[in-house]
């Protein structure tokens, strides 16, 4: 198994859970408090993290990385919240496979912004797994694209935004010099050179996102911060689940193409379909199987 295979896959699992952990606290805190609490409580686990694997050096920052961390920022921050706006409409499921186009999306994107072509077999996966995510979502009809039920431009946008944040994180590690002199070139010139890309360009995102959205939420809805404060307990928890999960997805998309990386984590649908069978015990229909069994197949296109 290749390296970026097993980080899409643990980071995929890891957000799955990270997820089911956010639910909790959508009965307090609005769409874009909880959303904040993936931000704030990650920054101190994101930053430990980066001073751990770069022994006290410090990255050559230049106007790519920046400009790139700054768009991936913004366009993560809008597709959390059009995700969130898309599921909690009247056609969860249109919504939720319209933002699963995203790894589609970022094919374009990548080859547009980053020149990252990619191979007929991999875009061949990508389409299947795509195909496998739309059974996977629900009962979808086409007349449900056809309404403009806001639920569809929500979904749209969200997998436009996380495609271009992806790309724009990929962009944006890559852009990053990192010095390997000081270190054995023999045992960590390759291990390092990613690690400490991925490492930096998460913790600055994620500085850059906490940042935006507290002054958002200090303008806009004040009452917000206090609560995110007083969920400490789930909050933590989020953060450092969070942010190991988002290291392992920066570290997959500096190794690998993102449009990849974004098809193989639509894995993390497999999760939750295994999750509500065997621990909530729901009955599993004949087209989930189809999907899941479309879904794999895609998957193992693309590995």
């Amino acid at each position: 198994m290749e390296l970026w295979v097993g980080l899409t896959i643990a980071g995929a699992f890891l957000q799955n859970l990270r997820s089911l952990l956010q639910k909790r606290l959508t009965g307090e805190l609005s769409v874009n408090g909880a959303a904040y609490v993936r931000f704030v409580y990650a920054i101190p686990f994101a930053w430990f993290y980066v001073a751990y694997i770069w022994e006290g050096r410090l990255p050559e920052i230049n106007f790519a990385f920046i400009a790139y961390v700054i768009a991936g920022a913004c366009t993560q921050i809008i597709a959390t919240s059009a995700l969130v706006a898309a599921v909690s409409g009247s056609h969860f499921a249109v919504g939720t496979a319209l933002s699963k186009t995203e790894a589609v999306q970022a094919a374009l994107l990548g080859l547009l912004l980053l020149g990252d072509a990619i191979s007929g077999l991999a875009m061949t996966g990508i389409a299947v797994s795509l195909v496998g995510v739309f059974f996977l979502s629900g009962s979808i009809r086409t007349k449900d694209f056809l309404r403009g039920d806001a639920s569809v431009w929500y979904g749209v946008l969200a997998g436009t935004a996380f495609a271009l944040c992806s790309v724009c994180f990929r962009g944006a590690s890559l852009a990053l010099e990192v010095d390997l002199e000081t270190i054995d070139p023999a045992q960590k010139a390759q291990t390092l050179g990613f690690a400490e890309r991925a490492g930096f360009t998460l913790a600055v995102t994620l500085t850059l996102q906490t940042l935006l959205m507290g002054i958002y939420l200090y303008l806009r809805e004040p009452g917000q911060m206090v609560k995110v404060a007083t969920n400490w307990p789930i909050g933590i928890w989020v953060g450092l689940i969070g942010s190991i999960s988002s290291i392992f997805w920066f570290s997959a998309m500096t190794l690998q193409n993102a449009a990849i990386v974004r098809a193989l984590g639509q894995i993390e649908l497999l999760f939750t379909l295994v999750t509500s069978i065997f621990f909530l015990r729901e009955r599993v229909r004949a087209r989930e199987i189809a999907g899941m069994c479309l879904l794999v197949f895609g998957i193992l296109l693309l590995v």
